[in-house]
């Protein structure tokens, strides 16, 4: 996470410096174009694309922790292994999902995301959800499936 700040960092002021290049470089001209201010835009130019990549970079990896997280979440309240809260009980009030439940649960969810993309709607995604598990009917919102 460092090495994307710093990077970040790095760029942001690199890019800044480029846009007082670019006024030094246009109040020394007299506001004329010249090359020196023709290259000073460049220099602006290509700073701020790396700036843009530098960004880029960073949100994407903020993203993959968010996603990360959230995974982690999932599983820790699915498994039923969150952490205790001050009063000694889990912070959930949830009963945990087996390994085997969760599993049908992440093909299920993989299946309609495939079928979305297809266009062709979640009709067909019960049809392909494996029945070859037995499948864990503690819900009673899942017990009428």
């Amino acid at each position: 996470m460092d090495s994307t700040v710093d990077a970040l960092n790095k760029a942001y002021l690199e890019f800044v410096g480029a846009a007082a290049g670019v006024l030094e470089a246009k109040e020394v001209s007299g506001g004329l174009k010249t090359p020196s201010t023709d290259a000073a835009l460049e220099n602006f130019k290509q700073r701020w694309e790396l700036f843009r990549v530098a960004c880029d970079q960073a949100e994407e990896f903020v993203e993959s922790v968010k996603q990360r997280i959230g995974s982690e979440c999932l599983v820790d309240e699915a498994t039923g292994s969150s952490v205790t809260g001050k009063s000694g009980q889990t912070t959930t009030g949830l009963p945990p999902i087996s390994a085997v439940r969760l599993e049908q649960m992440s093909k299920a969810v993989r299946w309609l995301v495939i079928e979305l993309q297809q266009g062709s709607g979640a009709s067909a995604a019960a049809a392909h959800t494996p029945s070859s598990v037995p499948f864990d009917a503690r819900f009673s919102e899942d017990a009428g499936q």
